[in-house]
């Protein structure tokens, strides 16, 4: 009698287990679960890139700020070894703008 419940409450947890599990495969479901995905995805691309851009500038400004590389209006002004203030027109290479 006990064996005879204990197969059926197994046969039972199993079907229940089983029917759920095929009811995850269903088109809708599929297409639910991959489109939440993607806008996760999505939102931590954009993150990280918010972040790198975060990062990027700050560090640029910083390299900037150490180099006396800081310009307005194409002149850049920094000092020289004798301790005076230059400004020239000297050119910026920046590698992202090509030129």
């Amino acid at each position: 009698m006990i064996r005879r419940l204990f197969y059926m409450s197994l046969g039972a947890f199993l079907t229940v287990w089983t029917m759920r599990k095929l009811q995850t495969l269903r088109p809708d479901h599929v297409a639910r679960r991959t489109a939440d995905r993607a806008v996760t995805l999505a939102d931590q691309l954009r993150d990280f890139a918010g972040e790198v851009r975060h990062l990027s500038a700050s560090r640029e400004t910083e390299l900037r700020a150490e180099f006396g590389l800081d310009t307005v209006d194409g002149t850049t002004t920094g000092k020289t070894t004798t301790g005076k203030t230059t400004t020239g027109k000297n050119r910026i290479y920046d590698v992202k703008d090509g030129r």
